[in-house]
């Protein structure tokens, strides 16, 4: 047990500030600890799932996992929060780095799969090899859909300068 441990604590030290930063730029900060913290369950009951050197996107990958359940988990219960409780909830890590009102719109109106492979690869940093591990497809897809949302992104920005 110890030789399994020790590895993945090195796994744990080294990322967990990379998937908590991923985290809060997808849910409200106060849920980022306890999905970090899944997170990290989900690895290491997987951790022989995983190929060294790729330990990052993997748990990029299981972030997003459990970022989509999470997210189904409010949606299920938001017709009762919003009858007992007024929600005052801070705003996300996106929405202070896309202040500039013609980014935002841009941003909307960008799919959700064209936003995850802008923020996989612009905003964390990750290669087309490191964004195809995260999302589950070939390396040569993750740059051609990064390519195009980056060029799709590029077209919107245009079009909102354009009508301004």
């Amino acid at each position: 047990m110890r030789e399994e441990l020790d590895p993945f604590v090195a796994v744990y030290t080294q990322h967990l500030r990379a998937v908590s930063a991923y985290l809060a730029r997808r849910v409200d900060h106060s849920a980022v600890d306890d999905l970090a913290a899944d997170v990290f369950a989900i690895a290491w009951k997987k951790r022989d799932r995983v190929t060294p050197g790729e330990e990052l996107p993997w748990l990029y990958r299981i972030a997003s996992f459990v970022v989509a359940n999470h997210r189904r988990q409010l949606a299920s219960r938001t017709s009762i929060l919003a009858r007992i409780t007024v929600q005052d909830s801070a705003p996300s890590a996106e929405d202070i780095v896309i202040a500039d009102r013609a980014l935002a719109e841009a941003w909307r109106a960008l799919s959700a799969r064209d936003r995850e492979v802008l923020a996989l690869g612009v905003v964390e940093g990750l290669g087309a090899g490191e964004i195809a591990t995260a999302l589950g497809i070939s390396a040569n897809a993750a740059s051609i859909r990064l390519h195009r949302a980056r060029a799709r992104l590029a077209e919107l920005l245009q079009k909102n300068s354009d009508d301004a």
